[in-house]
């Protein structure tokens, strides 16, 4: 949890009833025009129902704001991700993350940011992990304030299975 001025993020795992609510948002325009998935709902429960299984590398999450649903996040383990993704990594603790907010009214209140910061404070709970990466569409202009509010930092511009994209990442806190 992370708590801000008027804001506490909480996270829950995604579960296969949560579809329809992704279903609704991943219609928006401002999702749409970042995150290329079919409208069907076969293809939604095809792309995200194994997130909702705990031995998946990859899981996803609802983002709550007090006890209202905002969003979306999801992490992986970039080693070994498969697809034509990341295929140089080779720390095991490296994670990757891609989150959305599902709302546009709540776009531009700095929820977003709030929200990454709060998933990265939960993925360095876990000893394990070492670094954080993201990887916005370069012209995301948005989603890159977002990052950087959040302690993201750009590395540099790279080629992925969906296109170009701007590598970011964010390291474990030092701790004395």
């Amino acid at each position: 949890m992370c708590t801000k001025p008027n804001f506490s993020i909480q996270f829950s795992p995604l579960q296969p009833s949560d579809l329809p609510l992704i279903q609704h948002w991943l219609q928006q325009a401002h999702v749409k025009t970042w995150w290329e998935t079919s409208d069907s709902y076969a293809n939604i429960e095809q792309e995200f129902l194994p997130l909702t299984d705990s031995s998946n590398s990859t899981r996803g999450y609802l983002a709550w704001l007090n006890t209202e649903p905002i969003g979306f996040i999801q992490s992986y383990v970039v080693k070994d991700s498969g697809d034509g993704w990341w295929e140089a990594e080779t720390d095991p603790g490296a994670r990757g993350i891609d989150q959305f907010l599902g709302n546009a009214e709540q776009l531009n209140q700095g929820l977003g940011t709030t929200m990454v910061q709060a998933f990265t404070v939960l993925l360095f709970a876990d000893p394990a992990v070492t670094k954080i990466q993201t990887d916005p569409a370069p012209n995301n202009a948005r989603a890159i304030r977002c990052y950087n509010k959040a302690g993201f930092v750009a590395v540099n511009q790279v080629m992925t299975p969906d296109g170009l994209a701007l590598l970011m990442l964010k390291q474990r806190p030092q701790t004395d």
